[in-house]
């Protein structure tokens, strides 16, 4: 029999709690507060995405776009990246991240307040590992597709996470794709 899934913004019945699934940190909750768009990322997706990458990320430079609730870029500090920078531009949100950043002792994390198109507009940094999972049917994923690949180091990969389904532009090529209720996610790797 199937155990019941927990509503969307739940972990283990907890309302605005996510669970960290792999790594370090496993098993933490982090709480987040309630925002319009603010979906975390399913453990089940999470758990398809960090088994694509391979589980561990040594060293990994990570940037965490719309972090959110900071399901992704927690996720990717447990499991071994040596920076993830989280860019949020909710303050209730950013203070959440802020908050439970400290209660890991998570130091590799950077927690940034910014809009996240003009953040990565003007930034000259190339990541690993970068997370496009704005809030849900904002459309905002695509825009910042347009010019993720300048971002990416050589061979760095890029998740997505949106209402529809995902398109690689030019200079990224889908290795991995997948879908969750209404969610539509992928895996692109730089060529």
């Amino acid at each position: 029999m199937l155990a019941k899934r927990a509503a969307p913004g739940r972990a283990h019945g907890a309302a605005n709690r996510v669970r960290i699934i792999g790594g370090q940190y496993r098993r933490r909750l982090l709480g987040f507060p309630d925002s319009a768009g603010l979906r975390p990322t399913p453990d089940r997706v999470r758990e398809t995405l960090f088994n694509w990458l391979g589980q561990d990320l040594p060293g990994w430079v990570c940037l965490d776009l719309f972090a959110g609730s900071g399901a992704l870029g927690f996720e990717a500090a447990s499991r071994g990246a040596g920076r993830v920078i989280m860019i949020e531009r909710d303050r209730a949100a950013l203070d959440a991240l802020g908050e439970n950043r400290d209660v890991l002792g998570a130091t590799q994390v950077d927690v940034c307040r910014a809009d996240a198109l003009a953040w990565l507009e003007n930034s000259r940094e190339t990541f690993d590992l970068i997370f496009v999972d704005p809030p849900f049917d904002s459309g905002l994923a695509a825009t910042v597709l347009t010019d993720l690949a300048r971002h990416l180091k050589s061979g760095g990969q890029a998740y997505i996470e949106q209402a529809a389904p995902v398109i690689a532009p030019a200079g990224l090529i889908i290795h991995r794709s997948g879908r969750a209720g209404r969610s539509h996610f992928a895996l692109l790797t730089k060529e």
